[in-house]
């Protein structure tokens, strides 16, 4: 029989806190991280605002306590969620040494790359620089985080769009229930960079206002950077060590409609398909799902797609669903992490995340998301991330 997954502990760092606890305080109190552009240096720090994490490099050493070179702004936010993860776990340094490291990422250190690349292309040219010239490969991050916790045992990176994350936490969870490894501690970071703002406005999917989630009146996405991390464990690790998990990953669900390089389906397929195989993997009817932690890009195609999606699998009765999108802005590779933490945190504390701003529906769908902290009950929670290409993951979170 394969082992059950359990959640023990986990960390986050994205717009609007440095941890869980003040992660958890925004979303309760409505506090967003969308604003203008103040550490990255772009042009568009005025006319594309962001959901940036308001401390610079050194802050975030700071946080860290290390001074270290040649650390990425995308390893120093995944360290800080990291290493919370691995306090909220109380995982000791043997317990490291046998687990395993899944992280995801879009651009790695691509942000540093672009930074230094006119000195890059001149081979003679040395200087602080040189520390930086190999962190736009997406696995260096992981392998700098590892490194520095002292994991040998699995180190994998993922990279499959806005989806990366929850691949990971997939992957992580396969390797439990499969015997593979006990511990595995999975999730993604990302920071924001220039060539991740001018890639996205160049598809014309930027809203220069506050996103607006399956709104009538939705107008593209708001960018933002952070990390999180999530650790693991078999239920023999769980046994062994008496610890008392936090959450149950039931099921989770990948999928490819391969519809278009950028767009979802129109007919939700692949959100429909990935939903629907996380809820078998689980054994679950779709009529116990609590709450679902959308996708929500507040894209014009991804929210009727993903709205397609809900409706196919749900019929009339829709869960309460919304996105947490306005609150951290997409956080590509990272999101489907800290919206698994997001999840866990409302079944820990029987709360619905609202949309922000929501105003009118859309009406091909005529669907509303919660628009207002909801207080409910909450034992099991679908949380979905969709990426380009058509990669569509979902996680089904339920309470212990």
């Amino acid at each position: 029989m394969s082992e059950r997954v359990f959640i023990t502990g986990f960390g986050v760092i994205t717009s609007i806190g440095k941890n869980a606890e003040e992660n958890y305080q925004s979303l309760l109190n409505r506090r967003h991280g969308f604003g203008e552009i103040e550490i990255l240096e772009t042009i568009h720090r005025k006319s594309l605002p962001s959901c940036e994490v308001k401390l610079h490099d050194q802050e975030l050493k700071a946080l860290l306590k290390t001074n270290h070179s040649g650390f990425t702004r995308t390893t120093l936010l995944g360290l800080i969620a990291l290493r919370e993860a691995i306090a909220s776990a109380s995982l000791t340094s043997s317990d490291l040494r046998s687990a395993g490291l899944i992280s995801s990422t879009t651009t790695g250190g691509i942000r540093e790359f672009e930074q230094f690349f006119h000195e890059n292309l001149d081979l003679n040219s040395h200087g602080d620089f040189d520390q930086f010239t190999d962190t736009a490969n997406p696995g260096e991050h992981c392998e700098r985080m590892a490194e520095e916790i002292g994991i040998r045992n699995y180190i994998c990176t993922l990279s499959t769009a806005c989806s990366s994350s929850a691949n990971a936490i997939m992957h992580g969870a396969a390797l439990i229930r499969n015997r593979k490894l006990d511990r595995v501690i999975c999730g993604g970071s990302e920071a924001l960079s220039k060539f991740t703002i001018n890639g996205f406005n160049s598809l014309m999917i930027l809203d220069t206002k506050h996103c607006r989630p399956f709104d009538e009146s939705r107008n593209g996405l708001n960018l933002g950077e952070g990390a999180a991390f999530l650790v693991l464990e078999s239920a023999s690790s769980v046994e062994k060590s008496s610890k008392i998990p936090l959450a149950v990953l039931a099921g989770y669900g990948n999928a490819n409609d391969a519809f278009h390089q950028t767009a979802s389906s129109p007919e939700g397929t692949g959100a429909w398909e990935a939903m629907r195989n996380a809820l078998a993997i689980a054994n679950t009817s779709s009529s116990l799902v609590d709450y679902v932690n959308a996708h929500g890009t507040a894209t014009e195609n991804n929210d009727l797609s993903e709205g397609t999606g809900l409706k196919s699998l749900f019929g009339k009765n829709i869960p309460p669903f919304s996105s947490t999108k306005p609150y951290t802005g997409h956080t590509l590779a990272a999101a489907g992490s800290i919206e698994a933490v997001y999840s866990i945190l409302a079944i820990q504390n029987n709360v619905i995340w609202p949309s922000l701003n929501f105003k009118s529906p859309i009406p091909e769908l005529s669907i509303t998301p919660v628009s207002e902290v909801t207080r409910m009950e909450v034992r099991r929670v679908l949380s979905n991330s969709f990426g380009f290409g058509g990669n569509t993951s979902s996680l089904l979170f339920e309470s212990v």
